[in-house]
């Protein structure tokens, strides 16, 4: 069982300042904040690539880079590599870069992207959304097992007899997660092609997302895949407290305000205090409280999916840096020694 934090660099509004947090201030805060993660054991950070100006992170392959010269051991991963609108051969020499000053520790965790700004910034038509995403993977993949490749797509010139420089550490091949935000067509893909699975759960109950799970592991199976290689992961919205009721007060205004401004481009109502609150509670998909309760959602969700990563997302809205450094102290120090503790004695 590995244990992630993930993070986009929101940037809060925090009182007195009527504007956003500066983009430098809040990177240099999450450096500190993974350092952190690092030195507690953490096993993986993950850091989206977003294109707004509530976010402060759209080179995520920069800042894993920065991140790489600041920790030893935990592993660096995207969270997620919008894959439809970047170019693969790119993609692939970023993270092999990556690969190298790190000694192996990079990731890619690709998804086709919740949020759309990144398509006319590139110039791609979100129409072809979903077919740019399935060749790309292609490519990303192809470029991760041949040093020297000829291939051939729809949205690109063919690449003949190109060999793509550098190799990751040791010729290794990048892990290469999808992500899923609930498409059956998405989980089918990964499954045949015998890639990690990464599910975002960030609303609703994470029961209902069981079906999505059990078609993973049968068609993965069908397809020839060896289960006992099989790794399956959730990626969600945590935060941890000295308790639910203090981390209700203190952190649904800034968690509120965050997603309203995404909910404004996508006419979703405003985000109400009751919807927090139930989303903390036991079905809930906000694995957000004290140590223990936050523990007990992740272990049952372990059990419940057979998980091998659970990655907490902890900076939604910006709660502010001290608060960031004490949910994942807490993450560290509390969290995941009971959720060991509890899988150790099932």
């Amino acid at each position: 069982m590995e244990f992630g934090i993930g993070m986009f660099g929101d940037l809060g509004i925090h009182p007195p300042s009527v504007s956003f947090k500066p983009a430098q201030q809040r990177l240099a805060e999450m450096i500190e904040e993974v350092k952190l993660a690092d030195e507690l054991g953490v096993d993986v950070v993950a850091m989206g690539e977003h294109h707004r100006e509530d976010y402060s992170l759209a080179s995520t392959e920069i800042f894993l880079a920065a991140l790489s010269t600041v920790t030893k051991r935990i592993k660096l991963a995207s969270g997620v590599t919008v894959l439809s609108s970047a170019d693969p051969v790119k993609v692939f020499q970023d993270y092999a870069t990556l690969d190298l000053i790190s000694n192996g520790r990079a990731e890619i965790i690709a998804g086709r992207g919740s949020f759309t700004e990144s398509f006319p910034l590139y110039g791609y038509d979100l129409w072809d959304y979903d077919e740019l995403f399935t060749e790309k993977l292609d490519l990303l993949l192809r470029l991760n097992k041949e040093p020297k490749i000829s291939w051939e797509g729809k949205f690109r010139k063919p690449l003949k007899n190109q060999s793509v420089y550098p190799r990751p550490v040791e010729d290794r091949e990048i892990p290469v997660w999808i992500a899923v935000g609930g498409t059956p067509a998405s989980v089918h893909r990964a499954a045949v092609l015998g890639l990690p699975l990464m599910l975002a759960i960030i609303g609703g109950m994470p029961a209902q997302f069981m079906d999505f799970v059990s078609y993973y592991k049968k068609v993965y199976k069908e397809s020839g895949h060896d289960p006992e290689k099989m790794q399956l992961g959730v990626h969600s919205h945590c935060f941890v407290g000295e308790s639910a009721e203090a981390l209700v007060e203190s952190y649904f205004p800034f968690y509120a305000a965050q997603m309203d401004r995404v909910g404004k481009s996508r006419g979703w109502p405003p985000y109400s205090r009751m919807q927090f609150e139930g989303g903390m509670s036991r079905q809930g998909a906000l694995f957000m409280g004290n140590p223990a309760q936050v523990a007990d959602k992740i272990t049952e969700l372990v059990k419940m999916f057979g998980l091998t990563r659970f990655v907490a997302h902890m900076d939604v809205g910006d709660p502010g840096h001290p608060a960031m450094v004490r949910s994942i102290e807490l993450f560290g120090n509390e969290v995941m020694p009971l959720v060991n503790k509890a899988s150790a004695e099932k």
